[in-house]
Parts: structure tokens; sequence; C-alpha cells
């Protein structure tokens, strides 16, 4: 039995996490206090539980509204600096080695701020973050993925300052928001600026659209990974059987092993599975798709890397090799050069073998 403890050690690498998803309870309530901006309440812990309720609501307009509150408070250079510090923070508190951080710049300029003020704001958080966890003796890389909202018509702008800044941590571009309505195809032109800049990028794809959205991702778009791509298994006949038949999109994707990011909890609450055990992840895994575990928005969903790897391993039947065979995935998927890569999978493997020694003189 792998206990929680033994998951919490394990080095963890989280490459779909939103930096406006997953701020401290208490950090909003200063921010709040900070600009003017009134808040369900004012007590951290009926405001966690607040974010929670409003995203298991099964009301969008609920939902959305925690993103209102959220971004109200990351409207200055100090309170972006300040979110994405603790970020990195509660990420290599958490056992995250390397984190791919998503947000949308465009979201927070109500106070002044240039494109290029918050970029530079959350670069600084995060070296900020990354040195403070060093002095902890906790060892993380985080990189930006600089996000375009798909309802805004922004897209070329946020590209080329995803391209500007592609050396100052910086590491590849994305789309998000409404999924429905508003697809890659809305300003192709961007993934041809992106392609030919070589510059990486993944997808919000297969959430809240279906298989025609993650077709567009990865062909249109030339996503290097699928932001959820968790009903990709529409595409997937006989999924539950011993022959299951996969659909065209489905073999693409899983021929050329582009990475899943996928977010069980957050899935959950999307109504995108039933259960941490029905959730397709598991079946994924076992047809060889390249499947990775993420948080999304670790203060919507309550959820840590360790709270999703501890359900997949209680209520899905996951083993330690399923999770370092899902976190070496996310390591070779990251927005980072092949030698970098190298070695983040070879401080995974050495964090599990430590992992495994220390399990096995627990048993002796």
């Amino acid at each position: 039995m792998t206990s929680d403890l033994l998951i919490s050690s394990l080095p963890k690498v989280v490459l779909h996490d939103h930096l406006d998803g997953g701020l401290r309870p208490q950090t909003i309530i200063e921010l709040a206090a900070e600009v003017g901006h009134e808040l369900p309440t004012t007590d951290a812990e009926e405001l966690r539980a607040w974010f929670v309720d409003a995203a298991d609501s099964g009301s969008l307009v609920r939902y959305l509204e925690t993103f209102d509150h959220t971004i109200a408070v990351m409207q200055t250079r100090e309170g972006l600096r300040r979110v994405a510090r603790e970020s990195v923070l509660d990420l290599a508190a958490d056992g995250v080695v390397y984190a791919e951080q998503r947000w949308a710049p465009e979201q927070h300029l109500t106070q002044g701020l240039s494109l290029q003020d918050t970029v530079d704001a959350v670069q600084e958080g995060f070296d900020e973050g990354v040195a403070l966890a060093a002095e902890q003796g906790r060892t993380i890389q985080v990189g930006q993925l600089v996000t375009a909202m798909r309802h805004a018509d922004r897209w070329d702008e946020i590209a080329e300052l995803a391209l500007a800044n592609r050396d100052r941590g910086v590491v590849g571009f994305d789309i998000a928001g409404a999924e429905d309505g508003f697809p890659p195809s809305r300003f192709p032109g961007v993934w041809r600026t992106l392609n030919d800049a070589s510059f990486p990028v993944t997808i919000h794809a297969g959430e809240a659209s279906g298989v025609e959205s993650i077709a567009e991702a990865v062909h249109l778009g030339q996503a290097s990974r699928i932001g959820h791509g968790v009903r990709l298994v529409e595409d997937i006949t006989g999924l539950e059987t011993d022959a299951p038949v996969l659909g065209r999109i489905a073999a693409w994707v899983r021929d050329n092993q582009i990475p899943l990011e996928l977010c069980p909890s957050s899935n959950l609450q999307t109504g995108a599975a039933a259960s941490i055990a029905a959730h397709p992840i598991s079946r994924l895994r076992d047809l060889d798709f390249a499947v990775t575990i993420n948080t999304d928005n670790r203060l919507m969903s309550g959820t840590t890397m360790t709270k999703e790897m501890t359900l997949l391993v209680s209520e899905a039947g996951w083993t330690l090799d399923d999770l370092r065979d899902a976190t070496l995935a996310a390591a070779w998927s990251a927005f980072i050069h092949h030698d970098a890569r190298h070695a983040l999978g070879e401080q995974i493997l050495a964090g599990y073998a430590q992992a495994e020694l220390a399990t096995q003189a627990t048993q002796a």
C-alpha cells in the first residue's frame, strides 16, 4: 500500500496549473483589502471552502465568479509578484521539482500595468520563490506559459509577447477560456508564427468540447501537448473492452505520443468524469497514451499534486510504478531542452529509488 506520506515525498512535475487558480486564501484577503475588492468572506478557512463549493456547484456562473476574485487581486506589480512567489513555495513544499504555470497577461491590466509589466512581475515572483525554496532545502524549476483568452481578439499580440520573453522565463504559449465556439482556427496565423519561431505550444482542448477541438489543437495549432484532452475517449469505441478501437484522432495522438495534461479532480468538477475510479486517465494509461497528472486550479479544486496522486492510488488502483511513469512522461514533455529533460528524468528516478528504499526499510 502506497502511503500518503510516501507520495508527499515523491518528486513531482506539473504541466497544467493556473497561476490565478492557486492563490492562498489569506493572500486573497490581504490583497483584496489593499485594493478595496469585496470578497464573499474575510475568514481564510471559510473563503477556502467557498472557492471549492463554488467550483463544485455545477453552476458555470458561480465557477467563473471564483476567478473574478483571484484576478481582481492580481492587478498590481506587487500583487502579481506575491502570488507568483507564494505559488512556487507552495508547489515546492508539495514536492514539485518542475512546474509550468499558465496565466493570461491580458487579464491583469486594469490598474495601469502593461503586458510586459505583468510578465516581468510574475517572473520576479517566480525567481524569488525559487530562491526562497532553495533556502528551505527544496529545488524547483518554474516556467511561464503565457496564455491568450479564446474569447478575446489579442491572440497575435499575446503570442508576440510570449516570443519576446522566450529567453526570460516564458517557455510556451496556450489559449484558454471558453472552448466551445472559440477554436484555434479563429486566428490561424498565430500558429504559423509560433511554429516558424520554433516555440512550444499547448492548447486547452477536449475538456468542454470534443474530438474536433483536439483535432484542431494538434493539426492546425500543432500543439506539442493537449491541455486536458479527457474527451479523447469519445474517439475510442469499446473503451472498456479487451479490444478497443481507436479513431483517427485518438490514433494520431497515441502514435505521436502527444502528452495529455489530465487533471482528475478538476475534470470531475466539470463533469468530464463521474469519479476518480472511472476517470479515463487510467484506461488511457493502459492503452499507452502519454498521460500526465495535473492540478489545474489548486484553490478551486482544493487539491495538490500529492492529493491527485493519492486519489489515483486509493480510488483507481494506481501503483508507485504508475505514478513514476506519469511523472517521467511529464518530465519528457516539459518545454525545456533535451538535456534539461534528461536531467529532470534522472532526478525523478533518483527520488523514486529513494522512496522505494525507504518503503523497504519500513517493511523490514
